[in-house]
């Protein structure tokens, strides 16, 4: 995992989540843009997953937990499924303020990801 990607990663995670949360307060229901965003941190995470699965055969093993870097990221990517199937059910504007709400988080549990990869020493 690059700095870049994570950085990419956290940038889209605060934006989707700003903006599920700010369409929430302004009354909106779940749209296709508020389930858009969440779909592309999606996206992002699936992506991770790949990277994630990779690395150490390429020479570049995390230098923390990997226990707790797989729980963050198994938890990451189930997040924003679970916040877009309970928005999709209940269809209110507090719906789409817990989409953002899972998306901030998702941000969140990406930087702490990088942190074990990269940083954290076992």
């Amino acid at each position: 995992m690059i700095l870049w990607f994570t950085i990419a990663q956290v940038v889209v995670a605060v934006a989707a989540g700003l903006f599920c949360v700010i369409a929430g307060l302004a009354g909106r229901r779940p749209s296709d843009g508020t389930v858009g965003a969440l779909a592309l941190v999606e996206l992002l995470l699936l992506v991770q997953v790949v990277v994630a699965i990779i690395a150490p055969f390429v020479g570049n093993p995390p230098s923390g937990s990997l226990l707790e870097f797989w729980v963050y990221l198994v938890s990451a990517v189930l997040l924003p499924f679970a916040a877009v199937a309970w928005a999709l059910l209940e269809r209110s504007r507090w719906s789409t303020v817990i989409m953002g709400i899972a998306a901030l988080s998702v941000a969140v549990m990406v930087w702490r990801m990088y942190v074990i990869w990269t940083v954290q020493v076992a």
